[in-house]
């Protein structure tokens, strides 16, 4: 979608964790820009030994992704900013369910996003307004 966000609140990141989320931006990007099931194949791989995310959690590894990087505040920076938060996610030990699909009536766009605790992360429509091609939950999630 092209909407640009930014975090509610501001958030403190100190040293280590932007160093983990400059870290983690960097490696999505690259990510980014393989094909949806590469994507997943490697997501599944590295959620692996995972606790689930609590909301919180999840929350707070988006809002320092878009701390640290303008890039993933920017309009169609979806797939980037999403890839960062659950990377940074699995950094720290825990695992939101990550999704990408398309807004579920037209006009059709591509989205991506995480999920804890069975909502979506801050974003500004809800579950209702998509339709997900492709999901990584925790591990020995459903």
């Amino acid at each position: 979608m092209t909407v640009g966000v930014v975090p509610d609140s501001p958030v403190r990141v100190g040293p280590l964790d932007h160093l983990l989320a400059r870290t983690a931006v960097g490696v999505a990007r690259v990510l980014a820009k393989r094909s949806p099931e590469r994507i997943c194949a490697i997501l599944t791989r590295v959620r692996a030994g995972s606790r689930p995310a609590t909301y919180a959690q999840a929350k707070r590894a988006r809002d320092t992704v878009l701390t640290v990087s303008v890039r993933c505040c920017g309009k169609n920076a979806c797939l980037p900013r999403s890839l960062a938060a659950v990377l940074l996610c699995r950094v720290r030990g825990v695992w939101p369910e990550w999704c990408a699909g398309v807004v579920a009536a037209p006009p059709f766009a591509g989205h991506a996003w995480i999920e804890a605790e069975g909502h979506m992360v801050d974003e500004f429509l809800d579950e209702t307004t998509y339709k997900k091609l492709c999901r990584v939950p925790p591990a020995g999630g459903a």
